[in-house]
């Protein structure tokens, strides 16, 4: 059967990326015609989406990749940044808080994505810093075309940024107004702010190893960690609880972080094995709904079967529970992956996946391990809101991304997933220091990410708020195995459905035969029904959200079992890119939805 697509899968056997941003493709391509491998185009494409995407990651914010370098074991390097030491349980409850805000400079965390960027240049790359940042400032300073979402964005929190967050007014109000679709912008704060960066190393060695090592130091120790010290200790700022309040975050806590490889988790499916981040991440949340959905026949279904739809999510909602009650920093905690992954303990849960829809939030029970799991139900909230509220900001979607009643608005992530001609590979999800995240820090042209939001203040969940500890991130890059090798680097933007819409991918290429473009452009679905990670944390049970390109019959027969369906556009769930190699042949596709994601290869 051939099955509809958008445009074709890319195919050939020099190199592919692919990305959210079309730009960022390009850029990224670009580093491998220049003879660089892969994770040189990732340095160079990372910086390039800072730019392009501000209304989706920054520099403020965090990155994990995933990497197949050839002849060598798959690793992570963990870019997502800890908390500040001044951060724990006392100091919000005497804020009168018992929920980390979603906006402003208290959820701040180190930022992380710049050490990884150079810790995967000095490590794995061939590049020189300036040849791969320079794309990145050329793109600020000259200009970019603003794709509708970041203007929406900004529409959206233009009285916050006029009435409180003047310094993000400067850069994203140009002569007081909201820009126009399609204009040209630039941030030439944040260009002057890399381009220090470049003129500092330079003027410190010739090389190449020794300037890498030497950026690190200045963004950790220098002019970069005392502008957000200086900002984050002295600037009170609105944020969702309706009142002003000043940073946590020091010049100490980033000089103190650095970036780290790390074993992927990892999980046999089929003639498969695949590799995900910790459980300081959601990552293995995808590995255990592989470990329940195996134990059903899905080669005799088909991808848009209510079966297929009915199991999967399913699936989810128990992996997801467990998700709430067994993960965090496992640093600081004791996760017990290996029980969580084991053949015995998802025989006993497969049995809770009956003919209907569960309404419970269900996760399993090891004794010794696990904390609560906090079930707010959708609609009810805090007790104090700002009327600046910008609410969620990694969501499903992201066609209206206008004010709710609240004040709040929707932003999202991005992804790339990049292959070289030697067989290098790799996948990112950078995030985070949205600029509607936080203030603007004037004089470097970005805000702080706020993802200590996914914390809980509460010192009996493996996911509580402490100093050095990491937020549990939604950031999910995917690699698999084939046979043994290296194969396929995928993933999506998209916060708690990122572990569901990359895992319907790789579902219906493995068992349904889809190519990468096939399974991208099918459609979407996805569930609430468990803790949301972002502030105010509510669940939705039941719920179920579909694309209506979906047959009639399989939309029908999921609420005939107690699905409560949500019935979404035709265009608007899921934003996949994904990368293959198959001996010499590398295959990419990107998403339609939103015409932005782009794949590019020969």
């Amino acid at each position: 059967m051939i099955n509809f697509t958008t445009r074709p899968e890319i195919t050939g056997n020099f190199g592919v990326v692919t990305t959210t941003h079309w730009i960022a493709s390009a850029i990224g391509m670009s580093i491998l015609e220049k003879e660089g491998n892969a994770f040189d185009a990732a340095v160079a494409t990372g910086f390039t989406l800072q730019v392009v995407e501000p209304h989706l990651n920054g520099p403020g914010g965090e990155v994990p990749l995933i990497l197949s370098p050839i002849n060598q074991d798959p690793i992570v390097i963990c870019g997502q940044g800890v908390a500040p030491s001044l951060a724990n349980i006392e100091a919000f409850h005497d804020m009168n808080l018992n929920i980390v805000p979603g906006s402003g400079l208290l959820p701040a965390v180190v930022p992380g994505a710049f050490d990884a960027w150079m810790l995967l240049l000095l490590k794995f790359g061939t590049k020189s810093l300036r040849e791969v940042l320079e794309p990145a400032i050329t793109i600020a300073k000259n200009g970019y075309p603003l794709v509708p979402n970041i203007v929406n964005t900004i529409k959206a929190v233009e009285d916050l940024f006029k009435e409180e967050w003047k310094t993000s007014a400067n850069i994203y109000l140009p002569g007081g107004n909201v820009p126009k679709i399609g204009s040209f912008f630039t941030n030439n704060s944040m260009a002057e702010m890399y381009t220090r960066i470049l003129v500092e190393v330079e003027s410190k060695s010739k090389d190449r190893d020794e300037q890498i090592s030497y950026a690190r130091k200045v963004w950790k120790e220098g002019f970069i960690a005392e502008a957000i010290d200086l900002f984050s200790r002295n600037t009170e700022v609105m944020d969702t609880t309706g009142d002003r309040h000043k940073g946590l975050l020091r010049g100490d806590d980033i000089a103190d972080w650095s970036a780290t490889i790390e074993k992927p988790s990892t999980y046999d499916y089929k003639n498969y094995t695949v590799c995900k981040t910790g459980p300081w991440g959601q990552g293995p949340t995808f590995l255990q709904q592989l470990a329940l959905l195996k134990g059903f026949n899905l080669d005799a279904l088909d991808e848009n079967s209510p079966e297929f739809v009915h199991l999967a999510v399913e699936a989810t909602k128990l992996a997801f529970a467990d998700r709430e009650a067994f993960y965090g920093d496992p640093d600081f905690n004791k996760i017990p992956l290996d029980i969580l992954l084991s053949d015995k303990y998802n025989n006993e849960r497969r049995k809770l996946i009956g003919k209907n829809a569960s309404m419970e939030v269900r996760p399993g029970i090891i004794p010794g391990f696990g904390g609560p799991v906090v079930v707010r139900p959708k609609g009810t909230t805090p007790e104090s809101f700002s009327k600046f509220d910008i609410g969620e900001p990694t969501v499903a979607r992201f066609d209206e991304p206008t004010p709710d009643e609240l004040g709040g608005t929707k932003g999202d992530t991005t992804h790339f997933d990049i292959i070289d001609k030697w067989g290098n590979m790799i996948a990112g999800t950078p995030s985070g220091g949205w600029l509607q995240s936080s203030p603007i820090i004037p004089s470097l042209g970005f805000c702080l990410s706020n993802r200590g939001q996914m914390f809980w203040l509460d010192k009996n969940s493996p996911a509580c708020i402490g100093p050095k500890r990491r937020p549990r991130t939604t950031l999910s890059p995917t690699l698999a195995l084939k046979d043994g090798e290296p194969y396929m680097v995928f993933g999506t933007p998209g916060g708690d459905q990122q572990d569901q819409w990359s895992l319907h991918l790789f579902l219906r290429h493995v068992h349904f035969g889809l190519n990468l473009q096939e399974a991208i452009d099918a459609p979407g679905f996805s569930t609430a029904h468990f803790p949301n990670s972002f502030f105010p944390r509510e669940t939705d049970i039941g719920h179920l959200t579909a694309e209506k390109r979906f047959p009639q019959s399989t939309l029908n027969e999921l609420m005939k079992r107690g699905h409560k369906l949500k019935i979404d556009d035709d265009w608007s769930l899921g934003r996949m890119t994904a990368a293959s190699k198959n001996g010499p042949i590398l295959k990419a596709g990107a998403n339609p939805r939103f015409m932005q994601g782009y794949a590019i290869g020969r």
